[in-house]
């Protein structure tokens, strides 16, 4: 990737500046490591996350020793051009002791990917293209929708009753991807389920 580094302030804590990584995948802080001009190059020539240890005084590469290396996505100066957010793609746990955070923040990339999935529904709802199975139940109406949940429903239990574990893991997904296309015709956000339940959950 391209960086204008020439705006960097590094002189402000004396050749080095602050790296903040964020999991690409989720938005999740994974840690705070500090970057010099060498490391930072380095970084931007390898696409591996790549640090000055004020421990070790030199480079060190995320990973170099465990194989859990940051994947470098991209890098976001802030206001001061003082503090650096890099965005990367971890590949293993990110913290020494094995966690996937430094600061003890739990993994939420199935959430993050329920997300995507409704925005993606919502698109289809949106500008319905061809050669779409999301496309071809919003066109054939909401009867045909609430009647391909209750199917997908009673293949759930059926599933579950026979204790198959794959069909239920299929037959879930089917359900969830229906309940979606349910919820986006009716205008309802995946949101305020979500929200819906944490208000139960701090009731029980």
């Amino acid at each position: 990737m391209k960086l204008d580094t020439s705006k960097l302030n590094f002189e402000k804590l004396n050749g080095l500046i602050p790296a903040v990584i964020v999991d690409n995948g989720n938005n999740q802080v994974l840690m705070l490591g500090f970057m010099n001009k060498e490391a930072l190059n380095k970084t931007l020539e390898t696409n591996l996350i790549t640090f000055f240890s004020r421990t070790k005084n030199s480079l060190w590469t995320k990973g170099e020793t465990s194989g859990n290396y940051l994947k470098l996505i991209t890098i976001l100066p802030d206001c001061d051009n003082d503090t650096l957010l890099i965005y990367a793609d971890p590949q293993g746990p990110t913290c020494h002791t094995g966690d996937y955070s430094c600061f003890g923040i739990n993994n939420n990339a199935s959430l993050n990917f329920l997300n995507d999935l409704f925005s993606l529904i919502k698109e289809r709802k949106e500008k319905l293209p061809e050669n779409s199975y999301t496309t071809k139940l919003f066109k054939e109406g909401e009867n045909r929708i609430i009647q391909k949940v209750g199917e997908e429903a009673i293949e759930t239990v059926i599933a579950a009753k026979n204790k198959d574990k794959k069909e239920i893991v299929n037959e879930t997904s089917d359900l969830i991807y229906h309940l979606f296309v349910m919820l986006a015709d009716l205008n309802i956000e995946f949101s305020d389920i979500v929200d819906n339940l944490k208000k139960r959950g701090m009731r029980k």
